[in-house]
């Protein structure tokens, strides 16, 4: 499981039943052509911050993988991509596309059959997994049980979540709202260790060294970015695009950017 993959709750059917008659425009503005866009001329990202290097906020500007990838997807559908910071809860059920919040949901969000079940998505576009994230000289822990009788911090409605509850028995676990406080947590000593996506906790490592990552799970989990069920058009231009990008180099240089 991964830091943003969880067992997503369905929208509720009143708010999508309110809104099955709302048309949406198409990039160009005109209603019922091309990929059905909230906004026109705009391409709406719903995301969480902070994610680094997913998406975080840099000098007023939000930035990372994600975004960049994301801004192909705009440019190649002729419009401009604006990110909304939603709550994960709000993307990983679906919601923020049942009430028209967003086009796209872009939050380092695994795919899972749950999640498929409230929205589309795209062909994977990154491989993750789970890893422990420890303070460096800590006691050596290279898996959940190593962890009994000590605090596992984790984020909440992600993968991490589910697989520190499904390994942590005797373990005393802790949860999180945002992943930042997760991270503070480790690095304070409140908790012995947290458990999220390899991505997050390697680039954190890398940027605070008093941390370290001593183990990764390989839970085959894969990235997706996310639409509203059955907007196949969106969903085909972001295949389309991700698949460009990866033959003329673009995602090989925009993944260099973020890590190394």
């Amino acid at each position: 499981m991964t830091a943003r993959s969880a067992l997503p709750v369905s929208a509720t059917a009143a708010v999508a039943a309110l809104l099955a008659g709302c048309t949406s425009t198409a990039p160009n503005g005109k209603q019922g052509t091309g990929p059905e866009l909230v906004r026109p001329g705009a391409l709406v990202t719903c995301t969480h911050l902070p994610y680094a290097p997913f998406e975080e906020t840099r000098n007023g500007r939000i930035v990372g993988f994600d975004v960049d990838l994301v801004d192909l997807v705009a440019k190649d559908l002729g419009v401009t991509q604006r990110i909304v910071n939603t709550p994960f809860e709000g993307v990983e059920t679906g919601q923020d596309f049942a009430i028209r919040t967003c086009d796209v949901a872009a939050a380092g969000m695994t795919i899972t059959p749950a999640r498929a079940k409230v929205m589309d998505f795209s062909a994977p576009y990154f491989d993750a997994t789970q890893a422990l994230l420890v303070k460096r000289g800590a006691t050596p822990v290279k898996e959940i049980g190593d962890l009994k009788g000590r605090k596992l911090g984790y984020l909440k409605a992600t993968t991490g979540a589910g697989c520190a509850k499904d390994h942590g028995t005797g373990v005393e676990l802790v949860e999180f709202e945002d992943v930042g406080l997760l991270l503070a947590a480790v690095r304070s000593g409140q908790v012995d260790a947290g458990i999220n996506d390899n991505g997050v906790l390697l680039d954190y490592a890398k940027h605070n060294q008093d941390t370290t990552v001593t183990a990764e799970f390989d839970t085959g989990e894969h990235y997706g970015f996310a639409v509203r069920k059955g907007n196949d058009a969106l969903r085909r231009s972001i295949d389309t695009t991700l698949a460009k990008a990866r033959r003329d180099g673009s995602y090989d240089r925009i993944h260099r950017k973020w890590f190394g």
